[in-house]
């Protein structure tokens, strides 16, 4: 895309959330947007299908990177040390761009027309990770139940983290991934005891089976 097209980009999505903030979501029109953004509403829709997609640019681009780094993280990691290797790495943006994702996370959580774009998004980036554990060998059934617990406990993260900027994204996650751990050795008082999914031999042998 050309220099220009990519900073009329930038200033559409900026327009978005300042205008989302101000008025709410269902408020604004596309046109206001292009307004705010300087440009016309014909080239608002030359970058972005409609309004809710503002806020999820890049989708590909994400999934594609957290496919990559699932299958490229160091041999021998469990699944979930697997996805929190992955998700450390392609969090980095967002928290690199903490002015941006902060209100774009609110006007999504206040927004339920946006909550249902972010859970259709969420559903597609579980289905890239299972499918990324798949190929490392994980059995079918496992890589979907770890990839989404481990999103599950990603987006724990992230909100531990807009809810308390003065802490890290990635302590928020290494945080969140040990909380995960913790909970699946627990036990009830007067339980016997059970192995951790991790480390359970008939888990491993099915895993292994599966490679």
């Amino acid at each position: 895309m050309p220099r220009s097209g990519a900073a009329a980009r930038r200033r559409l999505q900026q327009a978005a959330l300042e205008l989302y903030q101000e008025r709410g979501f269902d408020r604004t029109t596309a046109a206001e947007i292009a307004a705010r953004a300087g440009v016309n509403e014909r080239t608002f829709f030359r970058h972005f299908p409609d309004k809710r997609e503002v806020l999820f640019d890049g989708e590909a681009d994400l999934g594609a990177e957290l496919r990559q780094t699932v299958v490229e993280a160091p041999a021998g990691l469990e699944p979930f040390e697997t996805l929190l290797h992955a998700f450390r790495k392609t969090a980095q943006a967002l928290e690199n761009n903490h002015p941006w994702s902060e209100p774009r996370w609110k006007v999504i959580a206040a927004t339920p027309a946006l909550r249902e774009r972010e859970l259709a998004k969420h559903a597609w980036l579980t289905d890239a990770a299972a499918e990324a554990l798949r190929q490392r060998g994980v059995a079918a059934g496992l890589a979907g139940l770890a990839a989404r617990t481990g999103w599950a406990a990603y987006q724990h993260a992230v909100q531990s983290w807009i809810d308390d900027p003065t802490q890290r994204l990635d302590a928020c996650l290494r945080q969140a991934f040990d909380d995960l751990r913790a909970l699946s050795t627990a036990t009830l008082p007067g339980q016997p005891r059970t192995e951790s999914w991790a480390a359970s031999p008939k888990l491993v042998a099915r895993r292994k089976d599966h490679r």
